[in-house]
């Protein structure tokens, strides 16, 4: 029961990052075969000082930009995350001392407080990531570097380079020894209501370790933004607190470095729950320098190197933790209801399951040549011959096709089947599912994707297919049954009326005048009605000839009991209750070899004889489904497009770097 394939590219919406950065994508173009998307739009991102000498220079450059600004924490799956104070710079009074750089540190941070409100978004877009005014290199120093390293921009030799000294000084780049006790969200959590006095009373020792995302030297304290995976949390280090080793160590630190620390709580003057570092380590040197302050990733460099997006962007990690949460509730919910999670090959010899187009490949040892698995359906019914009545997989699914908002080409579904049921069991057993996930992931019954608010309240919407076409698509009624009226009603659409569904844009329609009423009908449903569904919409009763895996209808045998579902304009889903007749099976598997040899199927139809043998054997009446998951997390994401809930997508090969 396969699900069309899913695909995604958010143009992220203005956020501001836990550090203080405001973090959006300048949207530009996608790849050729992507639609276009408009840009957003791009706020500045704080600053932090790479080295000591080019944080001189910066301070001078850019004193009325520098800011702070509150956090964003992730802990929570709403698409709005909430903000929590970070890196305020002033002290408690139980902190200062009487050291006149005590005096200059609170005065610095109350400047950077106000500098807050002047602080400007800039609209530029950035295609490497490079500290601003890095100093080149002499080229004897160039030639000392690897050879890899000589190709790179001089911003990243300086760093390499930086990093090389600090090796030669016995100082360890990469350190296994530090082990964290604590996480950066803990402790938030569970210290973050506490009072100033409370905290000096508990005086216990904490130690967390993560990368710098910000840092402000002043005088004989530093300040850094530290992130771990679940959160952020401000430290504060003095030179009189940590002795002479560990204040140089911090002088040579840079964004993007790993580093652990152990040190108590307090809280600054403003309220925020800070980390007064009594002991440093660096636990890994970043060698290529963070995207700069006022700068963001372009929406290409956000999916070619998504480490550097999951590292810069709160949104993108929280897209990530709603696509896990689909995945662990979709587990619980079908193991709660007796279903068996299984895994079926991905190599076939045969491809089947759907109408697709197959990636091949060739097995040496067995002399062979192989398809990746368009859809594991035909493998999962051999299992309800073999007696296993409830199964699932979550699977990956490869199709050689074309790229959209909503494709690509590797995928991931949800693919179940049960022994005894209908397909109008599974309308039940979808509604329950979704309605139960949006529950838990967002506590309430409707989601709202790119501003549009959808229920998910059983029960959903129902209509056939044919009925669609009048109501959703405005055709005449007369398409339902003859084929001139609807050819007549398909001249009539334009080509870009199409489905943006489509992995291929705008259908060809110049075979049209060979097309059977079905797939004439079938071409009039993605170009006038799907766009139309926007509330889960369960689109039924579908003509036999475009269903050759489900079971025919017994009061209508010209339909088959089948239903699709549909959200916002797009398949969700894909269900029907399963043809167990082998003979009708074969029948309708050798009409599809047939029309591949007459080259009228340009998708890999084959006929699948050991299926039939299982079929013969006896397989119990049955029903089952197939659940886009990428699409699904695209949904309760808000996310525009595939590529967005993907973390590695496929993408074009990158021009040569080194």
């Amino acid at each position: 029961m396969t699900s069309h394939n899913d695909e995604t590219q958010t143009p992220p919406n203005d956020l501001e990052t836990e550090d203080g950065f405001t973090d959006s994508d300048a949207i530009q173009a996608e790849d050729a075969t992507l639609l276009s998307q408009k840009s957003s739009d791009d706020n500045s991102v704080p600053e932090s000082s790479r080295d000591q000498s080019a944080t001189e220079a910066l301070d001078k450059e850019k004193a009325t930009k520098d800011a702070e600004s509150p956090s964003l924490e992730e802990s929570a799956p709403a698409k709005e995350a909430t903000l929590a104070p970070e890196e305020t710079l002033e002290l408690p009074a139980a902190t200062q001392d009487s050291d006149p750089e005590s005096s200059r540190d609170q005065n610095a941070s109350e400047g950077l407080e106000k500098e807050k409100t002047t602080k400007g978004a800039e609209n530029r877009s950035v295609k490497e990531s490079a500290p601003a005014k890095a100093v080149a290199l002499a080229p004897e120093e160039i030639a000392g570097l690897p050879a890899f390293v000589q190709k790179l921009p001089p911003a990243i030799q300086a760093q390499v380079s930086k990093s090389l000294k600090l090796k030669e000084k016995g100082k360890k780049l990469y350190d296994n020894t530090f082990v964290p006790l604590h996480r950066a969200q803990d402790i938030r959590l569970a210290m973050g209501d506490k009072t100033p006095e409370e905290l000096e009373a508990i005086n216990e020792e904490r130690s967390v370790a993560g990368r710098i995302m910000a840092k402000r030297e002043h005088g004989k304290t530093v300040f850094y933004s530290l992130q771990d995976a679940p959160g952020r949390i401000q430290l504060y280090l003095r030179r009189d607190d940590v002795g002479a080793t560990i204040w140089d160590l911090s002088k040579s630190l840079d964004i993007g470095d790993i580093i652990g620390v152990k040190g108590r709580l307090f809280k600054t003057k403003t309220g925020e729950l800070t980390l007064q570092v009594k002991d440093l380590r660096l636990v890994t040197k970043c060698m290529w320098p963070l995207p700069e302050k006022f700068h963001t990733m372009d929406k290409e460099m956000r999916q070619r190197r998504r480490y550097l997006d999951l590292i810069m962007s709160p949104e993108s990690r929280r897209v990530f933790r709603i696509r896990s949460q689909v995945v662990e509730y979709i587990r619980r919910f079908m193991t709660a209801r007796g279903f068996l999670e299984v895994e079926t090959p991905m190599l076939h010899p045969i491809p089947g399951g759907a109408n697709a187009q197959p990636f091949k490949t060739f097995h040496n040892a067995l002399k062979q040549e192989f398809f990746l698995r368009i859809a594991p359906e035909l493998y999962l019914k051999r299992l309800l011959v073999g007696g296993l009545d409830k199964v699932f997989e979550i699977n990956r699914s490869f199709r050689n096709e074309g790229l959209s908002l909503k494709h690509n080409p590797e995928f991931t579904m949800l693919e179940f089947y049960q022994n005894y049921s209908t397909y109008e069991d599974l309308m039940t057993l979808t509604e329950e599912l979704l309605h139960g996930m949006i529950k838990e992931i967002w506590a309430g019954h409707s989601v709202t994707y790119q501003d549009e608010k959808l229920s998910f309240k059983p029960p959903f919407k129902r209509v056939t297919f044919k009925d669609a076409l009048v109501k959703y698509g405005g055709a005449p009624k007369e398409v339902q049954t003859s084929l001139e009226a609807a050819l007549d009603f398909l001249k009539t659409l334009s080509p870009e009326s199409s489905s943006e569904d489509s992995p291929e844009g705008a259908p060809d329609l110049k075979a049209k005048d060979s097309m059977t009423l079905p797939e004439i009908q079938e071409l009039i449903f993605d170009m006038a009605v799907e766009k139309n569904l926007r509330t889960p919409t369960f689109v039924t009763s579908y003509p036999i000839e475009l269903s050759p895996l489900a079971r025919r209808n017994d009061k209508d045998p010209t339909v088959t009991d089948r239903f699709e579902l549909y959200v916002c304009g797009r398949e969700l889903a894909n269900a029907f209750s399963e043809l167990n007749d082998p003979l009708d099976q074969h029948e309708r598997f050798l009409a599809q070899a047939l029309l591949k040899e007459e080259g009228e199927a340009s998708e890999g139809k084959y006929l699948d004889i050991d299926y039939i043998r299982a079929l013969m054997y006896g397989m119990p009446p049955a029903a089952g489904e197939g659940i886009g998951v990428d699409r699904l997390v695209m949904l309760l994401a808000d996310a525009p497009s595939i590529r967005d809930v993907i973390l590695f997508p496929q993408m074009r090969p990158e021009p040569e770097f080194m």
